[in-house]
C-alpha cells in the first residue's frame, strides 16, 4: 500500500495522537506547558518520528536532533493553541464535515475508504485517531476562516491599482525559501554572526554540497522549514516587494544573493518558472424557451406548451417570436430568450451536455428538468480573450490571500505571545524531567 499523501497540519496532529508509538515510551513526561494543557514526551517523540518517516531513506536531509525537537515542538504548540483558540470560540466540526474530509483524503490518493483505512492502520494508526486528527485540521482551518473574515477588506481601488502594474503579466514562480532568524533589536554581533550563517549556507547551495530543500529542513528558522523551504507558486504580486525584483528573471534553479530584512537574513530559490499567457475561452450565443411546473401548471401542462412552441418553430417561426410569446423566463423572455455569450458551463451539464454536441443554428429538443421544460437554439461560438477578466479575478484572489496571510500570521503571533508556553527541553532537545 503506497504512503498517503496528507497536509502537514494533519501530519503533525497524525502522528502526535499515534498511539502505538505513545504506549512505546517508558515514562511520560510533560516536555510542554500551554496555556491549561500540556504536551506529553510520547507526543513529541511520535510527532518527531512522523517526521522520520516522511523522510525515511533522505535523514541526512533533517537538522540534528536538538533542532529537530525545538521545530517539531513549537509545532505541536501552534497547533495546541490553535485548537483551543477555536474550541473557546464556539467552533464546531461535525461528523459530516469529517466525513467530507475522509472522503476528500482518500480520492487525493485515488483510494476507496477502505483502502484509506488499510493504510493508516498498516502505518501503525487507529483510524479513529485518524478522524481525531481530521477534526483539529478542520477546526484550525475553521478559525482561520473566521479571523481572516472579519479582518480582510479588498478595495476597488487596490484592485485597480494591482492591475495597473506588471506584476500580474510576469507569470508565477515556484519558490524555496531559507531564513536566519535575528531577534528583535538585534546586537550588531547577533547580526554579523546570521551574515555568515546565511553566507555559509548559500555556499553550501552553490558548490553542490547540499541541495536547497536539505539546506532548509537542516538550517532555515522558517515555519516551511520542515517542508525544505517550499513556499509553493507564487504570483510576483504574492511576493514581498523585497523579493519580488530579485527573483524577476532568474532562470529555475537559481538562488538569491542573502536578502536582510527586520525579520532576519533570506535566500530563495526558483524551483520553477510558468509564463503568463493569454487565457482564451470558447463562449456560445444561446437563445431558450422555458416552460414552468408550479400550483397551476403540471408536469404535462409544462410539456405541452414547450412542444407547441417546437410545433410553431418546425413550421417556420423565428425561434426568438416564439420565445417572447411562450418562455416563461422572466428575465429572457422579452429578449426573445436570449442569454447572451455564456461560457458553456454558465448553467451547469443540463444545458453543458447539449450545448457540446450543437452546430451553430441548431436546436434541441425539448428537456426536461426537475420543474421545468426547456429548448435551446445555439446562435454562434466564438473564441473569447478573457485575459483582462481573469487578471482582475486573480487580483482580488491576490490581494485577499497577502491580506489573509499578513492577518493570521499576525493572529498566531498574538496568540503565541499570550499563551502560558513553559518548554521543558534541555539544549539538547531532551526532556528536562
Amino acid at each position: 500500500m503506497p504512503r498517503i499523501s496528507i497536509s502537514a497540519l494533519l501530519l503533525a496532529a497524525l502522528f502526535a495522537v499515534n498511539p502505538v508509538l505513545a504506549a512505546t515510551q517508558a515514562l511520560d513526561r510533560i516536555v510542554a506547558i500551554v496555556d491549561e494543557d500540556v504536551i506529553l514526551e510520547s507526543e513529541l517523540a511520535a510527532a518527531i518520528d512522523g517526521v522520520r518517516r516522511q523522510y525515511q531513506g533522505r535523514e541526512i536531509q533533517l537538522p540534528p536532533e536538538d533542532v529537530l525537537s525545538k521545530q517539531v515542538l513549537e509545532r505541536l504548540t501552534l497547533l495546541r493553541l490553535q485548537i483551543q483558540r477555536a474550541e473557546a470560540g464556539g467552533i464546531q466540526v461535525t461528523d459530516t464535515e469529517i466525513d467530507q474530509a475522509v472522503a476528500r483524503v482518500a480520492a487525493s490518493n485515488s483510494l476507496t475508504i477502505a483502502q484509506l483505512r488499510q493504510a493508516v492502520e498498516t502505518d501503525g494508526f487507529n483510524f479513529s485517531e485518524f478522524r481525531k486528527s481530521m477534526r483539529e485540521e478542520l477546526l484550525v482551518q475553521k478559525l482561520r476562516t473566521r479571523v481572516v473574515e472579519s479582518r480582510v477588506e479588498i478595495s476597488e481601488s487596490e484592485i485597480e491599482r494591482l492591475l495597473a502594474g506588471d506584476t500580474l503579466k510576469r507569470g508565477e514562480v515556484h519558490l524555496r525559501h531559507i531564513m536566519v532568524q535575528l531577534p528583535d533589536a538585534a546586537t550588531p554581533e547577533q547580526v554579523a554572526t546570521g551574515a555568515e550563517k546565511i553566507a555559509g549556507i548559500r555556499q553550501l547551495i552553490e558548490d553542490g554540497k547540499m541541495e536547497f530543500s536539505a539546506a532548509a529542513i537542516r538550517y532555515s528558522d522558517s515555519p516551511q522549514a520542515l517542508e525544505g523551504g517550499d513556499l509553493g507558486w507564487r504570483r510576483f504580486d504574492q511576493i514581498p516587494a523585497a523579493f519580488a525584483d530579485l527573483v524577476a528573471g532568474m532562470e529555475k534553479g537559481a538562488v538569491t544573493q542573502p536578502v536582510r530584512t527586520a525579520s532576519g537574513f533570506h535566500l530563495l530559490q526558483v524551483a520553477d518558472v510558468r509564463k503568463d499567457s493569454h487565457i482564451m475561452v470558447t463562449e456560445y450565443h444561446v437563445r431558450h424557451i422555458v416552460t414552468r411546473v408550479d400550483d397551476l401548471n403540471t408536469h404535462e401542462d409544462a410539456r405541452v406548451k414547450i412542444f407547441e412552441a417546437k410545433r410553431r418553430i418546425d413550421a417556420g417561426e423565428s425561434f426568438e417570436n416564439v420565445a417572447r410569446a411562450v418562455s416563461e423566463d422572466k428575465n429572457t423572455a422579452n429578449l426573445g430568450g436570449d442569454l447572451g455569450w455564456i461560457p458553456i458551463d454558465a448553467y451547469g451539464p443540463f444545458y453543458a451536455q447539449p450545448l457540446s454536441q450543437m452546430s451553430v443554428g441548431g436546436i434541441t429538443e425539448p428537456l426536461r428538468s426537475d420543474q421545468s421544460w426547456h429548448m435551446l437554439q445555439l446562435v454562434e461560438v466564438r473564441e473569447a480573450d478573457r485575459t483582462e477578466d481573469f487578471l482582475r479575478q486573480q487580483a482580488t484572489e491576490s490581494l485577499r490571500e497577502r491580506k489573509a496571510e499578513e492577518v493570521y500570521e499576525q493572529f498566531l503571533r498574538q496568540v503565541r505571545g499570550e499563551a502560558y508556553v513553559e518548554t521543558r527541553l534541555d539544549p539538547n532537545g531532551n526532556s528536562a524531567g
